[in-house]
């Protein structure tokens, strides 16, 4: 078990935050559909990347090029596409990547041929309800463990009227949405209940059109999917991640002066929403042409609806509990299903150090606080969790230990690197099992 001890100490200075995992995710995916070379720049190969890249690698998809820029560690990669999927290997391993597993599902009902999926941790056990009923339409076989992976599918997706929720993971679309365009004739993709996470749907839909693939929106309501298209190679450079950002504005607004470099400020991220909501609260936000910078501000608490960010509700959490008056945290009740029970993960791990959250079934009510004791927390194995903890550190009396400080590999691998270029002061170890 590895551990990270901070001292408690403001942050201040630049960071050049990670690129975008959900746009790396869909611009490696869409270049293994196409024919062709395409050159993808500014990867860090987090788990959950190397996650995809071997999924795609598994249905033929060839990287022939690593270029990795030593002072960065940023990585630029060239994907040869073949115009369509083989079986070259029966197991796909999705390590503990949502994204990697919902979007490859369909892409292997490409097929017609068995594959298994497999996993970890949580990932394991997160519902796939929605593709099941497509199966089940369909006549695609497939079996698992009772209901936990493995999976095994077999069978050939076929074009027609899709029915999807709107509050369940908008992966699920996303998935439909990389194999539709594909198949022989039309789909159309109809949302029943009022669409969440609407920016992973923008997401998607642009990068789609970057490598020639369109897709018709209809007001969120309904998608419509042209069949007999095809994918055109493209080169993309990834934006920065403003899932990542939020956790150093968080830090700048809290205890510190920190400047973010690499952001898009007209971004589709659904998670930008984390300036609009840190301006509610009073943080002092400044904009320029090179960065976004977040000062140590005294905030207020608000009500948050995070049905279209719902990966922001771990450092929003600590927003809201260190700043003056209530918060109150709505329409969450998915982040329950993510790499841990998210709500019940931050509330506790912050109740733990002085904080007074109370968890409701869809969100969380905050009551705020000065400051907060330090002690000992863990991550739960969950990249967001550890990452919400490390920026709560800046406003302990005592030093923080978090358990399981190795989860942020998942999403940012040189996080805690970062962490100590801002002036963090921290001491790590490995506790064994």
């Amino acid at each position: 078990m590895n551990c990270i001890k901070i001292t408690p100490s403001p942050l201040k200075g630049s960071i050049n935050i990670p690129p975008s995992k959900s746009l790396s995710h869909r611009a490696i995916i869409c270049a293994a559909l196409a024919k062709g070379t395409s050159h993808i720049e500014n990867i860090i190969f987090s788990e959950d990347i190397l996650a995809t890249l071997e999924g795609m690698k598994a249905f033929g998809m060839k990287v022939v090029d690593i270029d990795t820029n030593k002072e960065t560690n940023r990585n630029r990669i060239t994907i040869e596409g073949k115009g369509y999927i083989e079986k070259l290997k029966e197991i796909i391993d999705c390590s503990e990547s949502g994204s990697t597993l919902r979007f490859l599902i369909p892409i292997a009902c490409l097929l017609g041929e068995k594959i298994i999926f497999t996993g970890k941790g949580k990932l394991v056990e997160r519902p796939l309800t929605s593709y099941y009923k497509i199966f089940d339409d369909q006549g695609i076989k497939y079996s698992n463990d009772n209901g936990r992976l493995p999976l095994s599918i077999e069978g050939t997706l076929k074009p027609k009227r899709f029915e999807l929720e709107g509050n369940i993971s908008s992966q699920f679309i996303t998935g439909l949405m990389f194999v539709l365009p594909l198949l022989s004739g039309n789909s159309t993709i109809e949302i029943t209940t009022r669409l969440e996470s609407k920016g992973y749907i923008d997401l998607t839909l642009d990068m789609l059109h970057r490598f020639s693939i369109n897709i018709q929106n209809d007001n969120y309501s309904r998608f419509y999917v042209p069949g007999n298209q095809n994918y055109a190679p493209s080169d993309y450079k990834v934006e920065g991640d403003f899932s990542q950002a939020a956790f150093w504005m968080a830090a700048g607004t809290l205890n510190g002066d920190i400047a973010i470099n690499n952001l898009n400020q007209n971004s589709l991220q659904g998670d930008k929403e984390i300036l609009n909501i840190a301006a509610a609260m009073g943080a002092n936000i400044i904009y320029t042409d090179e960065h976004i910078r977040a000062i140590d501000s005294q905030i207020k608490g608000i009500v948050i609806d995070a049905s279209q960010c719902p990966d922001l509700v771990p450092i929003l959490a600590v927003l809201g509990a260190l700043s003056k008056g209530k918060t109150k945290i709505v329409n969450a009740q998915r982040v329950r299903i993510k790499e841990s029970d998210r709500l019940k993960a931050i509330a506790s791990e912050l109740n733990k150090i002085g904080a007074d959250i109370v968890e409701t079934e869809d969100g969380l009510n905050i009551n705020g606080v000065d400051t907060l004791n330090g002690g000992v927390v863990d991550s739960w194995n969950d990249h967001r969790i550890a990452m919400a903890l490390a920026v709560a550190s800046t406003k302990c009396r005592e030093p923080l230990i978090i358990k399981n400080s190795n989860a942020v590999n998942k999403s940012y691998p040189e996080f805690w690197q970062d962490f100590v270029r801002l002036g963090g002061v921290i001491d790590e170890w490995n506790m064994g099992k």
